[in-house]
């Protein structure tokens, strides 16, 4: 049982009644609620919340009644709620952590646990391996629990709406005024999510019209995939946003703290372009100056606004589990990942879709140009580049593809030299023209991701290959 149970990136996830069950969750609960006695904090206090999934407010009550039975006062907020909201919770109500309830991005299948240290950022490796080292010897009857009505009468269980000052945060951070005095409209997409009516609530009243799509809670998201917010779960937020006329798409995955945004044409922004266009609105629209702190599958372009800024620029390891600690210690403006998730200076050292989203809709209105002018804009700065992401099932030992990976780099690639290797995270081929290819492993599945970002879009599809041939996948 012990080993079903492995914490990813962030937090732990599984699949609905195979290892995702309610013994299971109380298990990972009662290991973080030990973790909390040990760190100093045995009472205290935590906030549990949960989104829209299959029987998410049921595994976030069960969770809230074994912290009270071992004396953790616990807040259970009383609706669906983004991530981002719980992790402001955690900061302004000076908590010793939280937990959300969430699969992120999965599919429909699945549902998990992210565990937010009092800081509200992800949790780091230090504290992952801590609540893992409990889980052997916690059994099923060894969980502590008591009923949610008993836990409310001993005042160890409260129930909070947390939403309302997360809206508040955010009128703090983005001139809502300004941008809902905007003629035009815009379309939102909470791919059945915690965020829904979120942003209309934020924007509503003014000039700006927002469209809202697939708002309704739908744990089996019909329609799409997942509610992961990339191009192939976006087609109807890419036929809304020009049928409506509207200035762009937003949109925001299953718990709301990553985003995906579509021009007014349509077309998909990718997520490097859409940390570069966030970079460049807090460099030039804002006149922010900061480091920029990214990860090692995120764009060359963010290195190239570094240099014309004369800002620094930080690579860690992929995950806001890095991320977030490397924006604390450099006092970053903002950090960012692929995956679509983006943390900004001023706010929380974690993702929030929300918000990401609000500053692209900031930056084209302050520009006053449609969305796909501002992108051009930015390759007149930096340089047009394409990127694309190849996922691979592989049958041989991971082992073997990793001992070829690293004993075997080339010298060159496409006729350019290569000039740095990287081994950390994945296996990352760095050329003398920024072009770069990088192939990491999933953690929880035998799939080699292969990554690449080059300024020839006739290049994209070699390299891709490139990495398949050095993995012999």
């Amino acid at each position: 049982m012990a080993s079903s149970i492995k914490f990813g990136t962030d937090g732990w996830r599984a699949v609905i009644a195979e290892d995702y069950t309610f013994a299971n969750l109380r298990r990972v609960t009662q290991a973080t609620a030990q973790y909390l006695a040990n760190a100093g904090t045995p009472e205290g206090p935590v906030i549990v919340g949960y989104d829209t999934r299959f029987g998410s407010e049921l595994f976030a009550e069960a969770a809230a009644e074994v912290f009270a039975a071992n004396g953790v006062r616990t807040v259970l907020t009383s609706a669906a709620t983004p991530t981002p909201a719980v992790s402001l919770a955690v900061i302004q109500q000076k908590m010793a952590g939280g937990v959300i309830i969430t699969a992120s991005h999965n599919p429909g299948r699945w549902n998990g646990f992210k565990y937010k240290p009092d800081y509200g950022g992800s949790a780091p490796p230090e504290i992952v391996a801590q609540i893992e080292g409990q889980l052997p010897q916690i059994t099923e009857d060894g969980v502590r629990r008591m009923p949610a009505e008993h836990a409310r009468e001993q005042g160890l269980l409260d129930m909070q709406d947390v939403n309302e000052a997360y809206r508040a945060q955010l009128a703090k951070l983005v001139d809502i005024p300004a941008l809902a005095a905007r003629q035009g409209s815009v379309v939102y997409d909470a791919m059945y999510g915690a965020g829904a009516r979120l942003l209309p609530a934020l924007l509503e009243g003014g000039a700006l019209q927002v469209h809202s799509i697939n708002q309704e809670r739908n744990p089996v998201f019909p329609g799409i995939h997942a509610p992961e917010p990339i191009g192939l779960n976006l087609q109807k937020l890419q036929a809304s946003v020009p049928a409506a006329g509207a200035l762009l798409g937003i949109a925001t995955d299953g718990d709301a703290d990553r985003v995906g945004i579509v021009d007014e044409n349509g077309t998909f922004v990718n997520q490097l372009q859409v940390y570069s266009l966030l970079a460049l609105y807090l460099l030039e629209v804002r006149g922010l100056r900061g480091p920029l702190v990214k990860t090692l599958s995120q764009s060359y372009m963010v290195d190239k606004l570094g240099e014309l800024y004369g800002v620094p620029v930080h690579e860690t390891p992929v995950g806001f589990k890095y991320v977030g600690p490397k924006m604390t210690e450099t006092d970053a403006v903002m950090g960012g990942e692929e995956s679509g998730g983006f943390g900004f200076k001023g706010h929380i050292p974690e993702r929030d879709g929300t918000l990401a989203g609000l500053y692209i809709l900031d930056l084209a209105v302050q520009m006053e140009r449609p969305l796909s002018k501002v992108i051009e804009y930015l390759e007149e700065k930096v340089g047009r580049y394409h990127y694309q992401r190849l996922d691979l099932r592989f049958e041989v030992k991971r082992e073997d593809i990793e001992k070829r990976l690293r004993d075997n780099p080339p010298r060159e690639l496409l006729g350019k030299r290569l000039v740095r290797f990287q081994t950390e995270d994945g296996y990352k081929y760095v050329l003398e023209d920024g072009t770069w290819l990088l192939i990491r492993f999933s953690g929880t599945e035998p799939v080699m991701r292969v990554y690449t970002e080059t300024d020839a879009e006739g290049n994209v599809r070699p390299m891709l290959e490139h990495g398949r041939q050095l993995a012999g996948v």
